[in-house]
């Protein structure tokens, strides 16, 4: 008795835990609570399969109930050699036709599904955003609006935004749960699917592809915005010049040690729209102070930022910026770190929509 009480215990304290940690998350990093049109198809294909395999499992465990309790051996019954049948085409029949149907049932949407949300052919008249996927970071370039950004993907609401993705180097899959479903992201082809909002709000973006040491750090966010801000934003980012910011003297000293040091080779700073073909080397820094997350997952502060320029191996192993230029000082690293983070070319930023 002590043996199975045990092992009841161990099972409450097993399912408490569980039912605990179930409520644990976000609503913006789950694809339970669909915020978009390609999270809520995907949302209906869960709870179709999810209502058909419970079915099938209650099905099963009636039928082994019944069989456990009506043919079980009582005290006292004789021993017995059960009477020996080979097939019965009509239990085989039922056993295979019923599968089939279940599995047509659960098929048939999941297909059409698939095939609706990879359907490109209105594309032309909708936001069309090519993303381009590195270790470990995405780059953004708008078309028809000719910017570019990284990282954070700004769109307005309640609008089909499509999105063609290849990868530079590994294979990726770009994922928004509470959005869209995943597509993989290849070096050889484009592939093409169409996100679409229901609310505003910043959305967490996950690669779901390994792809190296740090992919679990290759985070990102999808900032959703009303149409006015949408429109405020790109014109903001279009006429963003560096050249003309009010930097304070430290700041100043950081951009020109940017330009002496080589990142200004990697990094744009100036929003602007890659051509056809061309590889971004490493993530454009237009709006760096805007973004709510360094390097993906860290808080942006200024002393993340100089741990980061002086080695970011030990924040993000595998990236390809560690070793790519000349080894910094404290005091220039704080400088480069101080320009940076005056790169702010609009008010309406992650941060503002998470408020």
């Amino acid at each position: 008795m002590k043996g199975w009480m045990g092992k009841l215990r161990t099972l409450v304290l097993l399912g408490s835990l569980a039912f605990i940690l179930s409520g644990c998350g976000r609503d913006n990093l789950t694809a339970l609570v669909p915020k978009g049109y390609g999270a809520d198809v995907s949302m209906q294909l869960i709870i179709l399969t999810t209502v058909v395999m419970t079915f099938v499992f209650l099905v099963v465990m009636v039928i082994y109930v019944i069989v456990l309790m009506r043919y079980r051996k009582k005290k006292g019954d004789p021993v017995i050699n059960p009477e020996q049948v080979e097939g019965n085409k009509t239990l085989e029949a039922v056993w295979t036709i019923i599968p089939i149907i279940l599995v047509v049932i659960m098929a048939v949407p999941t297909v059409f599904a698939t095939f609706h949300l990879a359907d490109d052919s209105d594309s032309e008249d909708h936001i069309n955003i090519d993303v381009t996927g590195n270790q470990y970071w995405w780059h953004y370039d708008y078309r028809n609006e000719e910017i570019a950004t990284s990282q954070d993907l700004y769109i307005p609401v309640n609008t089909k935004v499509y999105v063609h993705l290849i990868t530079n180097d590994v294979l990726h899959s770009f994922w928004v749960p509470s959005l869209s479903g995943k597509l993989d992201v290849n070096p050889e082809n484009v592939n093409t699917m169409y996100i679409e909002a229901y609310e505003e709000g910043v959305y967490f973006g996950k690669c779901a592809e390994l792809c190296g040491p740090s992919h679990s750090l290759m985070d990102f966010k999808v900032v959703v915005v009303s149409e006015e801000e949408y429109d405020q934003w790109v014109q903001d980012m279009q006429n963003f010049d560096t050249e003309t910011l009010d930097l304070d003297p430290v700041a100043q000293e950081g951009r020109e040690l940017f330009e002496e040091k080589s990142c200004v080779q990697c990094h744009a700073t100036d929003t602007q729209n890659y051509s056809a073909g061309s590889v971004p080397i490493g993530p454009d820094l237009t709006q760096f102070a805007d973004r709510s997350r360094l390097a993906g997952y860290l808080d942006p502060t200024k002393e993340n930022l100089v741990k980061w320029i002086q080695d970011p191996e030990s924040l993000k192993p595998g990236n390809l910026m560690t070793g790519a230029y000349p080894e910094l000082s404290d005091d220039e690293a704080d400088k480069i770190a101080e320009y940076l983070l005056q790169l702010k070319p609009s008010e309406i930023t992650a941060e503002s929509k998470e408020d």
